[in-house]
């Protein structure tokens, strides 16, 4: 009896149907619209050895291509591999991709810094962010800014004019007042940028500047309650200052970086016979040895006036003419500086200042320190203040000040 007619069918295996998958991509692409390179892209992907781990169990008759087989699945597993990218596939969505870490670019302290306005940006310089030198360290126009320090101070000195004179006739002060040698000194000193970008206008980084700035001075007597404790005298200097900067190199690591002209005016407000006043042109430069060192220099000629009108003609004689100021950042919360004044010519005019400032406490700001200093200055020469302009006086100081705000 004949069998049943039966149809037999091939069974195909997963490994065989992989490998006609592969082989049948180019075509399948051509169908679809793909180019040959990206098929080939994909087999690459897949690889030629793409079978199921099950296959190499069925290399029994060839013991060297099953261990072949299954080092190559190994391989392929393997986490310190580097898997295969494909074009069609963004790299973001492997799973195996790890983005790569990515360092800030640090910003230059000086002429690459950025535009944003931060003057109180630490790692510009502190000349350059006093005078907003740079497009980094600017701030913008007609802002309140600090100018000389903001200061609260007992001083002490050899001695007090109590009878101020001088040679100008009706200036001298026909009694004698018993100031004591104590008194209280309260400096409150301003500024605001006008204008910017003058000369400099279209550079990318440089910014010249006008300021206006204004300083007053008082010696309180505080301690002279038999006088009802009156200010000794106050003085009062606006001024008007252009600034340009620069960047010249200079010996030994050091940096021009500003020359200015200012227009002054200092008087102390009184009538006949303690008024006293003078008005002067100012030449000044600025030279910096990085964060650590600055030293600031001006010259000045006083601007004439008639002889009725003129409270104190010998005074450049006595304050002097020129003037030189150092600075040392010894470290973050210490500074030393000293400022000299000469007059110029043979006669024993001008004046010698020390001074150290201690930050006090500290600031979540940038560059780590607030404005509070304690603050302590030695002086001895002409020029305390106005109505000291001719008489020589060595004076302590110690108090509290605001500086860089």
């Amino acid at each position: 009896m004949d069998r049943p007619h039966q149809q037999h069918f091939n069974v195909i295996r997963p490994a065989q149907a992989i490998r006609l998958a592969i082989v049948a991509l180019p075509a399948l692409s051509l169908v679809l619209g793909s180019s040959p390179l990206q098929a080939q892209t994909l087999i690459d992907s897949f690889g030629a050895d793409a079978t199921p781990p099950g296959h190499c169990t069925t290399l029994t008759q060839d013991p060297v291509a099953r261990l072949a087989c299954f080092d190559r699945w190994a391989t392929r597993d393997s986490e310190t591999s580097t898997p295969p990218t494909s074009t069609l596939v963004s790299p973001e969505l492997n799973p195996r991709y790890r983005p790569q870490p990515t360092t800030p670019t640090p910003v230059a302290p000086t002429l690459t810094g950025p535009t944003a306005h931060d003057c109180k940006n630490p790692k510009f310089t502190e000349m350059s962010r006093f005078w907003e030198l740079e497009a980094g360290s600017n701030c913008g126009t007609f802002g309140i800014r600090g100018y000389r320090p903001i200061s609260l101070a007992w001083i002490g000195s050899n001695s007090v004019n109590t009878q101020p004179t001088s040679p100008s006739p009706n200036h001298t002060a026909a009694t004698s007042t018993p100031f004591r040698t104590i008194e209280t000194r309260i400096q409150l000193s301003v500024r605001t940028k006008m204008a910017e970008g003058l000369l400099t206008q279209g550079h990318e980084i440089l910014r010249d500047s006008i300021w206006f700035g204004y300083t007053q001075i008082s010696n309180w007597q505080l301690f002279s309650g038999d006088l009802s404790r009156p200010f000794r005298t106050t003085d009062h200097e606006p001024e008007v200052t252009y600034i340009y900067p620069t960047d010249a190199q200079l010996m030994g690591g050091w940096r021009l970086r500003y020359s200015g002209l200012s227009l002054i005016h200092q008087s102390n407000g009184q009538p006949l016979p303690l008024s006293r006043s003078w008005n002067r042109t100012a030449l000044m430069v600025g030279i910096e040895k990085g964060n650590e060192y600055r030293i600031q220099a001006r010259l000045w000629k006083r601007l004439k006036e008639d002889a009725a009108g003129d409270d104190n003609p010998d005074i450049s004689d006595k304050v002097g003419r020129a003037e030189i100021a150092g600075y040392w950042n010894v470290n973050t919360d210490n500074t030393l500086g000293a400022t000299l004044r000469h007059s110029l010519s043979s006669s024993n005019g001008g004046s010698l200042r020390f001074e150290w400032l201690k930050s006090l406490g500290e600031t979540s700001t940038a560059g780590g320190r607030n404005g509070l200093r304690f603050h302590t200055q030695l002086f001895t020469g002409y020029g305390d203040s106005l109505v000291d302009y001719n008489r020589r006086r060595t004076v302590l100081s110690v108090g509290l000040s605001l500086v860089d705000w």
